[in-house]
């Protein structure tokens, strides 16, 4: 088959060379159009590195719906691809191919609707994930479901880790999806919107740190916000991202969010909803990520509330 493929972070580049590798044909790449990084630097998109690596036409658009459509009707494509792409497909995009526009979604749908399904799998506490192949309609995530497989999320995931495993599985899938598309055998079934859900896209200011939460919500969101943006608080005026903790003892009627030790021995220890988390790794500002202990060694931290103000015991 021809297939036009629209993608653009880390998690579509394994569906990109599955689909090269296999006997169809890309007649072309799209993605979105280069950002603007560190120091100004216009950065592209992983897709479009990989795109160009694997020598792959590569199209760039603000807005594939106004810029594009003349584009993907001269491709003539069988099938369209998309995996994390960011935009949202128009009736006249999706009317071009011939069997129609599969999608690869992180998370068991109806469940996770959205641009972050990951994450949220995480911030909720879920303990089983997957990936969906589903036709894609002028919804959001709400066209028929192809095939899906499921994945247990394990206690050491974070959105780093189930990110690649998700990309792998979703690529797999793809390829089952898209041979049994070729021989019209592919099942196909409604989503059950009963069970729907949609999250909003992560952004920095969700990663704040709330310490009334309980040390497993706190501790969801941190897996959740790892390796982006990084769960964070204000300790004496500074940033601080904390990146891993654990609950270390019960609650001692502290006000949540105040600092109860700081030191080399005893750790970083700050109260929270119900207990007293124990922060295990930190990164400073303008430092390096590093275990707390190792750094409470050779760095002080004021005692303070860890959202700025003066209170607390060190």
């Amino acid at each position: 088959m021809k297939v036009l493929f629209l993608g653009t972070p880390d998690f579509a580049i394994p569906s990109l060379r599955a689909i090269q590798a296999s006997s169809h044909e890309i007649v072309a790449v799209v993605t979105q159009p280069d950002k603007e990084g560190n120091r100004r630097v216009l950065t592209p998109p992983p897709v479009k590195v990989e795109a160009e690596n694997l020598g792959l036409p590569v199209y760039q658009f603000q807005s594939l719906r106004k810029q594009g459509v003349d584009l993907v009707r001269s491709l003539a494509p069988d099938v369209l691809v998309t995996a994390a792409f960011g935009q949202i497909l128009s009736r006249e995009v999706l009317s071009v191919p011939r069997i129609g526009t599969v999608n690869v979604h992180a998370s068991l749908l109806p469940e996770f609707r959205g641009a972050c399904p990951i994450q949220w799998s995480l911030i909720r506490g879920r303990t089983e994930t997957g990936v969906t192949t589903m036709m894609t309609d002028e919804g959001i995530d709400t066209g028929d479901i192809l095939l899906q497989r499921k994945l247990p999320i394990e206690d050491g995931d974070n959105a780093g880790t189930l990110t690649e495993k998700l990309a792998q599985m979703g690529a797999e899938l793809l390829m089952e999806t898209l041979r049994l598309l070729s021989e019209g055998k592919c099942p196909r079934q409604k989503q059950d919107e009963s069970r729907m859900s949609y999250e909003p896209k992560i952004d920095k200011a969700m990663a704040r740190i709330d310490f009334s939460l309980s040390a497993e919500e706190i501790r969801n969101r941190m897996r959740a916000f790892d390796p982006w943006p990084g769960a964070y608080c204000e300790i004496g005026g500074q940033t601080y991202k904390l990146w891993s903790a654990h609950a270390a003892a019960e609650q001692s009627g502290q006000e949540p969010g105040t600092v109860l030790c700081a030191d080399g021995k005893r750790g970083l220890l700050i109260a929270a909803g119900q207990v007293i988390l124990q922060v295990d790794e930190i990164q400073a500002p303008g430092g390096k990520r590093m275990a707390c202990a190792d750094y409470l060694r050779g760095h002080q931290l004021p005692a303070m509330k860890a959202d700025g103000s003066e209170k607390g015991n060190a």
